[in-house]
């Protein structure tokens, strides 16, 4: 099945480890805690942003991983250790001033739930849990989360 969105999409806005990445950590010897990426979905942040739609990161953690992209990438919107993520979006989208048909939210997890369900394009990972995957009328990526779910997206939005 592939996605839907509509061509009026301003701001992609997601969450980070489940969507952009395997939702693993991966902790050295040293202690360090470090996330594997798929070089698809870094691309699909260059293809958005080329393309003239923002994207943003809103993350119940704080890693390098998300630094990195937000540098690289230009990322205006970066929020990391964000608890309770639907204050942040709803800022987000007052600050941008965005209709309900200019932004998608992409989560996985029971932080995202709100969020998804407070969105009106909402769309999350084959590996999400059951509660989220259950929202109504939320769309499902054929790749997981970490493995192309997020270039998917940007696919959709872009092609």
């Amino acid at each position: 099945m592939s996605l839907n969105l509509p061509d009026t999409i301003k701001m992609v806005i997601t969450d980070f480890d489940g969507v952009i990445t395997d939702n693993c950590v991966y902790i050295g010897d040293d202690g360090i805690m470090t996330r594997k990426l798929n070089f698809k979905d870094i691309i699909g942040f260059y293809m958005l942003k080329r393309n003239g739609i923002d994207v943003a990161i809103i993350s119940g953690e704080k890693n390098a991983a998300i630094e990195t992209i937000a540098k690289n990438c230009e990322l205006n919107e970066v929020h990391q250790r964000i608890r309770v993520k639907i204050d942040v979006l709803k800022n987000i989208i007052k600050k941008y001033n965005l209709s309900p048909e200019e932004f998608v939210y992409i989560g996985d997890d029971y932080n995202d739930f709100e969020c998804l369900n407070y969105a009106k394009y909402r769309i999350t990972v084959p590996d999400a849990i059951e509660k989220v995957k259950s929202i109504g009328g939320i769309q499902i990526t054929e790749n997981k989360g970490g493995s192309g779910a997020f270039r998917e997206v940007a696919d959709c939005l872009v092609n």
